[in-house]
């Protein structure tokens, strides 16, 4: 409360200046706000000066201040709470106005036109490092030297510079600012932190090796630096080297799985830390950590798409072994996770069981899933079933929308009922019963009758809704299964409806297509079966299967159906219809 007075001043603001070190220091929190104590220090020495500005922003304040008042023996404590705002400013990503102040405070007019030949994106580091750090004129300790301060500005600076042109995707600017900021003053969980981001910035450039050198770097520095040992894996997932991922993916389970020890900290230690001046979205999005269930579901998933069935299992067992204990906090659920929606990480688990001759598990397990979707599911859904035309602000746009996202979710869950019954067909078959394998494609097609779809005129390939396609899908897998349960039956007649139907859903369909002749033959209709096999022979090389491989990838749990659906008796079809075919060439009358 006592009134400003200009031989106390230097004490005051070294004072303040210590004081907000420690409060923003020992918080160990990211700098948010404004600044209010240097605000009342700046305005405490215009007072002093008799002048006053209350009135005025921060910045036109410290333009006031530093224009105005030429006391020498203010100008070092006025330097060290300028270093302070550059902190507050960087923190808010605030680069403009910290150049501002850097230009008052050093001014350094000539490296304007080095920094515009940069289009000024730069300017704020060259001030930096042109900027003279006035001695202190008494001895009243700093806790942190303004010198340490610019060090850490400095570094802080190109650091986020390098953030900046990474996310806008100037990939080599990003990386020779990276590389600048690796070069700089900073602790050893920082530098990690650069070296992973500079392996991100290399990978994004068609650079893996250069990238899987960075992100090695980055563990040298911080073996604690479990975001680049993700970004390892992602790499070699990149170069195709399974084993090498599936390594790494395991490390870091591993370290996950342990109590971290001490973070590294850099030596000394710091009150204000680069850790508390940049805090990015794309670094946060760059550092996310990584939940143990996630990672043990990356494992699953890698190892069921890379045909390691029982190292799938294993690690399917253990992840739904954590849901079944209710851990679900451990699972993520954010959209930034790499794990799907639950049902089909059980879907997925049954498809590795199954492919691991575990039918019954496969069984118990796709029965959960079903259990828990059936009150989720509306009796009947009608659906457009082409993509929407790209959307118009309209007064109801967002109630349609809303309505839209509620089918979308409808035919979802019904996608993993309708998938969990698929599974179970093919499990019972390979158990060797066909009638009870017959009831779980026929509950998967009555579950299917649900939705009713509508649309009007011929859509292009691909229009269709995802949703829509999996569904279709699912159709054109059980029609094909029962079927096949027919011919195992002596059913022939309905398995050939169930193949007909199939090949309305996908025409092109090479599984349906060989199947509908193996009925024709069974049926003796001999002649119309080589007619059709003829017809489906003649396609274009490659044009069989032409569905699977186009347009958007189908589920992980799908896939081992797919397989089972194909036709396994092709070449001895082949040689009986060809055979059929020199016999009627040489006797027609046969």
């Amino acid at each position: 409360g006592l009134p400003a007075a200009l031989p106390s001043l230097p004490l005051e603001l070294t004072t303040l200046y210590n004081s907000l070190l420690f409060t923003v220091g020992t918080s160990d929190s990211a700098i948010k706000g404004e600044a209010e104590g240097i605000r009342v220090g700046l305005l405490r020495v215009l007072e002093a000066c008799g002048a006053c500005g209350q009135d005025l922003s921060t910045e036109e304040l410290w333009q006031k201040v530093l224009q105005e008042v030429t006391v020498e023996k203010l100008r070092a404590p006025l330097h060290q709470l300028g270093a302070l705002q550059a902190v507050w400013w960087l923190a808010d990503s605030r680069l403009g106005s910290a150049a501002s102040l850097f230009r008052l405070l050093s001014n350094a007019q000539n490296l304007k036109g080095r920094a515009h030949s940069s289009d000024g994106k730069n300017e704020l580091f060259y001030l930096l490092k042109a900027w003279q750090v006035p001695t202190q004129g008494f001895s009243l300790p700093l806790v942190q030297s303004a010198r340490d301060l610019k060090e850490i500005l400095c570094t802080a600076t190109v650091f986020l510079r390098g953030l900046q042109e990474l996310e806008a995707g100037n990939f080599p600017t990003a990386l020779s600012l990276l590389q600048e900021a690796a070069g700089g003053f900073c602790s050893k969980r920082v530098l990690a932190q650069i070296y992973t981001c500079l392996g991100c910035c290399a990978q994004r450039m068609g650079k893996p090796l250069t990238a899987l050198q960075y992100l090695k770097r980055a563990l040298q520095v911080d073996f604690q630096c479990l975001s680049a040992l993700s970004h390892v894996a992602a790499v070699y997932r990149e170069l195709g080297e399974t084993d090498a991922e599936l390594q790494a993916l395991a490390l870091l389970y591993e370290a996950l799985e342990k109590k971290p020890p001490a973070a590294a900290s850099s030596s000394p230690y710091f009150l204000i830390r680069i850790e508390l001046l940049v805090h990015t979205p794309i670094l946060a999005s760059l550092l996310r950590h990584h939940q143990p269930s996630e990672v043990k579901y990356l494992l699953a998933q890698r190892c069921l798409q890379d045909g390691r069935v029982a190292d799938a299992v294993e690690h399917y067992l253990d992840f739904l072994a954590l849901l079944q204990e209710g851990l679900q906090q451990q699972v993520p659920l954010d959209g930034g996770s790499a794990l799907p929606r639950i049902p089909e990480v059980f879907l997925e688990a049954a498809s590795a069981l199954g492919q691991a001759g575990r039918h019954q598990d496969a069984i118990t397990v796709c029965e959960e899933v079903i259990s828990r979707t059936t009150d989720l599911i509306p009796r009947m859904l009608r659906v457009e079933e082409w993509r929407d035309q790209p959307e118009c602000p309209s007064p109801g746009a967002g109630l349609a929308g809303g309505l839209l996202s509620q089918k979308k979710e409808s035919l979802r869950c019904l996608a993993w009922r309708t998938g969990g019954y698929l599974h179970q067909g093919w499990a019972w078959a390979k158990l060797g019963n066909s009638k009870e394998a017959v009831m779980q494609f026929s509950r998967c097609l009555g579950d299917l009758l649900r939705v009713q779809l509508y649309g009007s005129g011929v859509e292009p390939a691909g229009s269709l809704l995802p949703e829509v396609e999996v569904l279709q899908k699912i159709r054109l897998l059980s029609l094909i299964g029962r079927g096949a349960q027919f011919l195992d039956l002596g059913r022939h007649k309905e398995a050939l409806l169930d193949f007909q139907h199939g090949l309305q859903i996908s025409p092109d369909d090479p599984a349906a297509a060989s199947y509908l002749v193996q009925a024709l033959w069974e049926l003796n209709r001999k002649q119309e079966a080589a007619a059709r096999w003829q017809e489906f022979s003649q396609r274009a090389p490659g044009e069989d299967g032409q569905q699977e491989g186009q347009g958007r990838p189908f589920p992980l749990y799908l896939v081992s159906c797919l397989k089972q659906a194909a036709f396994p008796h092709r070449e001895s079809l082949a040689r009986s219809v060809q055979g059929y075919l020199g016999t009627v060439s040489r006797d027609p009358s046969s």
